[in-house]
């Protein structure tokens, strides 16, 4: 069971709600950036130590253009339109409300700007607002913001690429362990064995699954990701967890299939799935004991 807000800065209430919202609102636009520029950041960075030990570029058929040394991060270069290249002005970037009075267009080309990027700044803004419900402005809701934050950019990355970021899940699962050795969440016992446990099932799983049919039925990031809900959550989330990513997962999976026209072979990322059923547990903690008492 969750425990109560540790460190209370300011307690539950409407003002809480929307300085956490707002703040939310902020993070958002920033986690489009991340969400976007994360995956190219770490190929680039593949590429460039897989060039350091060709000698010879031309023969993996790459191009010197690709290692340019240019610096490529989260804010360079400034944001710009992927379809004409114009750099945006810092007016065109408040969230939500520049998408909204630019009717959702580029102001230079007008090509069309996709409805995820309000969508992710909206959705920031209203889990961040449920923190102050849940914890008010503490110690606590600082810790909570921290993984529903890194949870929406893993859930998109994951949508994108398939891929989920070592460099989120790992600190991901140490910055939840070092949180509840104060007790943040859950007892320090808890977070232990949840990271164990988490990372140890689905391992199993992937195990079983690769012997019986040679293919990967989950990714190395799933596990990495269970487990960081482990440590944060603790090991008595994690039937509810699974159970809940599993149902959504498998839902979605025969709705692709039925209207959209998939096939059973095309690959479904499970990090989303994981992250939802890990904000169920975290804002609705009763579940786990509902579930499995």
């Amino acid at each position: 069971m969750i425990s109560a807000p540790i460190f209370p800065i300011w307690p539950v209430s409407w003002q809480a709600v929307m300085c956490l919202a707002l703040i939310g609102l902020i993070v958002g636009s920033f986690l489009n950036v991340l969400i976007l520029r994360l995956p190219v950041m770490m190929t680039r960075a593949w590429e460039q130590e897989m060039h350091e030990w060709i000698t010879q570029a031309k023969q993996a058929g790459l191009s010197e253009e690709r290692f340019a040394t240019t610096p490529y991060n989260l804010f360079f270069p400034r944001s710009h339109c992927p379809q004409c290249s114009q750099t945006i002005s810092p007016a065109h970037l408040l969230p939500v409300i520049s998408w909204v009075l630019l009717r959702g267009r580029c102001a230079v080309c007008q090509t069309p700007i996709s409805l995820r990027y309000p969508f992710i700044e909206l959705l920031t803004a209203f889990l961040s607002g449920a923190v102050a419900l849940n914890w008010g402005l503490s110690a606590t809701a600082l810790g909570a913001l921290i993984l529903i934050w890194t949870l929406i950019a893993l859930a998109f990355i994951d949508i994108d690429t398939l891929f989920l970021p070592d460099k989120l899940t790992q600190p991901l699962i140490w910055v939840g362990l070092i949180l509840n050795a104060s007790g943040f969440f859950v007892p320090f016992e808890e977070a232990f064995w949840g990271a164990v446990w988490g990372y140890l099932s689905l391992w199993v799983l992937y195990w079983l699954f690769r012997l019986l049919t040679g293919k990967e039925g989950v990714g190395q990031g799933d596990l990495k990701l269970l487990a960081a809900l482990g440590a944060w959550l603790g090991w008595q989330s994690l039937p509810a967890v699974l159970l809940i990513a599993s149902l959504t997962g498998a839902g979605y999976g025969l709705f692709s299939m039925v209207f959209a026209g998939h096939s059973r072979q095309t690959p479904i990322p499970f990090g989303p799935f994981l992250a939802l059923s890990g904000l169920v547990v975290l804002f609705f903690p009763f579940i786990s004991g509902a579930l499995f008492s």
